[in-house]
């Protein structure tokens, strides 16, 4: 599939993978795949980020390879590595046959059938489909000797592998890399990037996105949800809850078979909304009781 042409398309493209997004989003994404761009997506964990790269893969029909950082992440991992065990049989079985030249064996066991491509390399080949997208997740989470590594890979789209030369793509893979910011990328990167912050969704779209990630809702209690999550977002918590938790406790409630939040409905179900001991202690009770007093009122005056 063709990518979009303008910004409705984009935005189009995004909501047929059921991805609800605001126009700013959508027009960082739309100029990503026109300019051929790294997308560079920044924002608290849970906001949707890694979702956007599922979805543009999904919806242009594109495989999808996702890199997944973390720290002490190297080459080996990321970009390739030699099969070390088959490159051993081939070397046993050419002494068995009596061939010991050894530039012509060293040529042929260094060879690109004996190279494991992982996801940067693979992203440079050639797909039936198109270019892939790839999906470099959580860049915060490696080391900075591997994001300075990317540079060559974002610069001209190439990677050098010693034994074998330079391997260039025909056409740049549509690239999404995503950062929790628990440290900062450097700017030589981020300048090869569009870049966009994921902000946490105004309440209207967080209602949106509901609907569709959790249609078994009913309406009073996916709006009864969003209220509360948007008011929690207004304390002082170690982590603030993303959509995806938002999305994750109307689907507990649901099963729960819950219609209308209550105190005690809170209390047993924070764990699916709140990841820290000390924020469900600080919103149990009295301050969930506060904040569905000020939701009912609300309500009420509409």
């Amino acid at each position: 599939m063709k990518v979009p042409n303008d910004i409705p398309a984009t935005e189009a493209l995004l909501a047929a993978g059921n991805y609800v997004a605001d126009r700013s989003l959508a027009t960082a994404v739309f100029l990503a795949l026109k300019l051929t761009r790294p997308l560079f997506l920044e924002g608290e964990a849970g906001v949707g980020k890694t979702e956007i790269a599922k979805v543009l893969a999904a919806s242009l029909e594109r495989r999808l390879l996702r890199l997944q950082c973390y720290e002490g992440l190297d080459v080996a991992s990321a970009v390739y590595e030699w099969n070390y065990s088959r490159q051993m049989i081939e070397i046993r079985l050419a002494e068995a046959a009596g061939e010991t030249e050894r530039d012509r064996l060293a040529e042929d066991v260094f060879s690109r059938r004996f190279l494991i491509q992982r996801p940067l390399l693979e992203s440079l080949q050639p797909h039936d489909e198109g270019p892939p997208v790839l999906l470099i997740d959580e860049l915060d989470r490696a080391d900075e000797p591997f994001e300075a590594y990317l540079l060559e890979v974002l610069s001209d789209y190439q990677i050098t592998v010693p034994e074998i030369g330079t391997i260039r793509a025909e056409a740049p893979p549509v690239t999404v890399i995503t950062s929790n910011r628990t440290r900062e990328i450097h700017d030589a990167l981020k300048r090869r990037c569009f870049y966009h912050w994921v902000d946490y969704p105004s309440a209207e779209r967080e209602l949106a996105i509901l609907r569709i990630k959790t249609p078994r809702a009913s309406a009073a209690l996916s709006r009864q949800v969003v209220a509360f999550v948007q008011r929690l977002r207004e304390l002082d918590l170690f982590k603030l809850p993303g959509i995806a938790e938002t999305i994750d406790w109307n689907q507990a409630l649901t099963q729960l078979d819950v219609m209308t939040l209550e105190p005690d409905v809170v209390n047993d179900t924070l764990g699916a909304l709140l990841k820290y001991q000390d924020d469900i202690a600080r919103v149990r009770d009295t301050e969930a009781a506060r904040i569905l007093e000020e939701i009912k009122a609300e309500m009420q005056s509409k």
